[in-house]
């Protein structure tokens, strides 16, 4: 697949570190800054071209011409849409992809369409990080929580603690301690090494335990690897930029919410934005203002600037001071393992919360969902199943005959809905949303070709 990439910025970057490892790819980068493209291909095994993304001469010579698909990426939302309105009118590219930061394009109805603007797929990273903000706060105790299947099945994954009423046992005693739910433990992380567990395993403290289940059995489930924690009630955000708001708009009507923003006029823009937050002027890195405003009777603080720096630095002083939970935006992938070993709870990573979405569109077969995970090592992913028994090599089969990749497993199903936790002997039907646990995502490839209808494999 040729694939065409717009901007070799942080998301940018990461698609193109993503989609290049790939064998069936073939990725070319565009961007004005050759000293950037530089050191991206001394990296990765791609192409690049130096010139502005949306001139037609410039994405001709990048191969617009024969490309499968374009991915704008640039910081401008106005270039994007450029860039795709001309690789369709003069390329007839088949699928544009585009990076948009304005809520006010993204809120119009109607705006992109083959008639309009021929964008096939808006992407917010903002509004993505927001909502996956959203599910962390919504699930204390939970690392990640991601949706499948409209939201009707979640993977969540959490750190096994000693209050567990699962640590020290098998997994087969599972159904005895909560009989009457629909779940199961789709994969464990022991000291940074990946196992699709059975029956026999042992949760161990310490294990981080990915569980696919049923929206309504979420807490339920948690309880068996953790002490569940109180329900969120107050939240600090630091930094009134487009995450931030967002975040203090999706809260302020179920939680109170201080959002604190250093730029005078900015926080009096954004407190006329919302309206039960409150707005504070002020550094979030201000130990002073901190306890002023009781930072250590909060249970979740937020650290959302441009800056990770700052962000880091912010978050540490508040925990140090007495916040329950910290969170803190990471630009720089290599630092979100480094920082979460320290006193920041959870580290958030833009691009890996933005790369599924983009992956969604460029897996063949039917994939409608894609999670990265382990930055990037692995992948939770949902595909529809089609075609007949001598069409596919899925439907009409029990999940142990199904020749699946080493490392991969069928964790769930959804049926009209109907949600299904996969045994290996149940079956899968034309139709079924199939949602599997990939700890190898090198193995791609194969998991894709399992999914693609061909006319006999009988």
């Amino acid at each position: 697949m040729k694939i065409l990439i717009l901007g070799a910025g942080q998301v940018g970057s990461s698609a193109a570190y993503h989609l290049s490892r790939e064998e069936a790819n073939e990725v070319t980068v565009v961007d004005v800054r050759p000293e950037v493209l530089r050191e991206l291909q001394d990296r990765l095994d791609i192409r690049t071209v130096v010139g502005h993304a949306a001139y037609p001469e410039v994405l001709e010579r990048a191969g617009a011409n024969d490309a499968d698909i374009v991915v704008a990426l640039t910081d401008m939302d106005e270039i994007n849409m450029v860039a795709c309105q001309i690789a369709y009118t003069l390329f007839h590219t088949p699928t544009k992809i585009a990076r948009i930061r304005s809520a006010e394009y993204m809120n119009t109805s109607q705006l992109f369409s083959q008639d309009a603007i021929p964008i096939d797929v808006g992407i917010s990273p903002e509004q993505l990080v927001c909502e996956y903000v959203e599910q962390l706060i919504l699930y204390p105790g939970a690392s990640q929580v991601l949706d499948f299947a409209g939201g009707r099945v979640r993977l969540v994954g959490v750190i096994a603690d000693r209050d567990g009423l699962l640590v020290g046992q098998r997994i087969a005693t599972l159904k005895d301690h909560v009989p009457n739910t629909e779940g199961r433990i789709a994969a464990i992380y022991r000291r940074g090494k990946a196992m699709l567990p059975d029956g026999e395993t042992v949760i161990q403290e310490g294990d981080e335990v990915f569980f696919i289940a049923d929206r309504k059995d979420i807490r339920v489930f948690m309880s068996e690897m953790r002490r569940l924690e109180e329900p969120v009630r107050r939240v600090v955000i630091a930094g009134g930029g487009n995450i931030g708001v967002r975040l203090a708009l999706a809260l302020e009507q179920t939680n109170q919410v201080k959002i604190i923003e250093r730029d005078t006029s900015r926080a009096r823009t954004i407190s006329e934005q919302l309206n039960r937050a409150i707005v504070l002027v002020g550094d979030a890195a201000d130990e002073e203002l901190l306890l002023e405003e009781n930072v250590d009777n909060v249970d979740v603080f937020c650290a959302l600037t441009n800056s990770e720096e700052a962000n880091i630095l912010s978050s540490m002083l508040a925990k140090r001071l007495g916040a329950h939970k910290v969170m803190a935006l990471i630009n720089r992938a290599s630092f979100v393992d480094l920082v979460e070993a320290g006193s920041i709870d959870i580290a958030i990573s833009p691009q890996q919360v933005t790369i599924g979405s983009l992956l969604a569109h460029v897996r063949r077969g039917d994939v409608v969902k894609v999670h990265s995970l382990r930055r990037g090592a692995a992948e939770a992913i949902e595909a529809i199943a089609h075609g007949t028994e001598k069409e596919s090599r899925v439907v009409g089969r029990k999940i142990e005959d199904i020749d699946l990749p080493k490392g991969t497993a069928i964790v769930a199903l959804v049926r009209k809905d109907r949600v299904i936790i996969a045994h290996h002997d149940t079956v899968i039907e034309t139709d079924d949303h199939v949602i599997l646990f990939m700890t190898d995502r090198r193995k791609i490839d194969r998991l894709e070709q399992l999914f693609q209808v061909g006319v006999s494999f009988v």
